[in-house]
């Protein structure tokens, strides 16, 4: 307790060398939660719209079915399993029906998949409900990139060809009946969404699926009748893997941040031991061992984090919570990445993340500490009181 209050009583006379280290600690502090927060906040946002708008709690392939393969569609659809009957039958699963097309929008021409959904499905937010089957018309539902895109309209008729089972061209009008605005661009960018009775015969697959897509009801996790289960682990591994990009950027940033603010804990500790060789010798005189001088100046070094944080907290947390309120918006452009992006990111904070942050730097204060205090030990008490070193 005396190394510890004399410590204190140390850094606090250090005047503004000390405030200046503890100010650019704190900033370091606010900087790593909030970054951290935001990087947390927008894989939380991508994954939680991912399964709401297409992976649903899971899925079940066709067998000759990837997503990677546009040139498996033309064989990636069949009835699906008997034993799914009564999944369909009571709603906790519903059936999509994946073909290539190509739209014709102002004489240009567009190449597209053409996704057929149960209008009576809830299971993903598709407003399948609005696809209901019409005289003579095809009614379509579009997302906002797909209609940018494209440059269409709500009401506004496009000409649509597709092939059919046996590989014969077709080709027909459709009527844009919504466009919806969705987070998540893979069910948005190239795709068209059709009635499924619709897709069905106007590809002469009735009764087929590509993919069935279940709801948090469903009890199925296992592949059936040579149709392969798709858990959300395998449906979000694109996700994942940008997430651990995400992490190693996100260590190299903290890296160079903390390198800076500890530079900063590295010199002050330097040139104190410089300047206080005669204090460090009278220590030494009195009966402190050498070894707990280096502690004494070890603990002033993390003195420094342990204020930085409290004052980091301080200042800090009004502001963090704010911007959790309001989030930063995102630019326009960043809905061409192909990535799951509202129009802004709201951090999320957890006792964990602040946690970790927290023991990170002041452990690194310490160690940072103790590399210049360890001369200490080695130093004669005649010389230290000479004030040589």
């Amino acid at each position: 307790m005396l190394t510890l209050r004399t410590a204190f009583k140390n850094i606090i006379a250090g005047g503004k060398r000390t405030w200046l280290n503890v100010v650019v600690l704190s900033f370091t502090f606010v900087l790593m939660v909030l970054y951290n927060g935001f990087s947390d906040g927008w894989m939380d946002e991508a994954r939680r719209e991912t399964k709401k708008w297409e992976t649903g709690a899971g899925q079940l392939w066709h067998p000759h079915y990837d997503r990677y393969d546009i040139f498996s569609l033309q064989d990636a659809h069949g009835t699906p399993p008997e034993d799914m009957g009564s999944f369909l039958t009571n709603g906790t699963m519903t059936p999509v029906l994946v073909v290539q097309g190509v739209i014709y929008p102002q004489q240009r021409m567009q190449n597209v998949l053409l996704n057929g959904i149960d209008p009576e499905q809830n299971i993903v937010d598709i407003p399948s409900a609005q696809l209901v089957s019409r005289e003579s018309e095809v009614a379509a539902a579009i997302g906002k990139r797909m209609a940018k895109s494209a440059d269409l309209s709500i009401g506004e008729k496009v000409m649509l060809r597709w092939r059919d089972r046996s590989g014969a061209f077709d080709a027909k009008e459709i009527t844009i009946i919504t466009i919806f605005d969705t987070k998540v661009p893979t069910v948005d960018v190239g795709q068209i969404w059709l009635n499924l009775n619709d897709l069905q015969q106007m590809t002469g697959m009735e009764g087929e699926a590509t993919y069935l897509v279940k709801s948090e009801d469903c009890q199925l996790q296992s592949d059936s009748s040579g149709w392969v289960y798709k858990d959300l682990k395998f449906l979000m591994s694109d996700l994942n893997a940008l997430a651990q990009g995400e992490r190693v950027e996100e260590a190299i940033i903290f890296a160079i941040v903390l390198l800076v603010a500890l530079l900063a804990v590295f010199d002050t500790q330097m040139l104190s031991i410089f300047r206080r060789q005669r204090e460090i010798g009278t220590y030494v005189a009195l009966g402190m061992t050498p070894w707990r001088v280096t502690a004494l100046f070890t603990i002033e070094g993390t003195n420094y984090s342990l204020l930085g944080v409290i004052i980091g907290a301080v200042w800090g947390a009004p502001v963090l919570a704010w911007i959790g309120r309001v989030g930063i918006n995102i630019p326009g452009m960043m809905d061409d990445m192909g990535i799951a992006f509202g129009d802004a990111i709201y951090p999320v904070y957890s006792a964990a993340s602040v946690t970790t942050i927290i023991i990170i730097i002041v452990t690194l204060s310490a160690v940072i500490s103790f590399i210049p205090a360890r001369r200490i030990a080695k130093q004669n008490v005649v010389d230290a009181l000479k004030g040589k070193m």
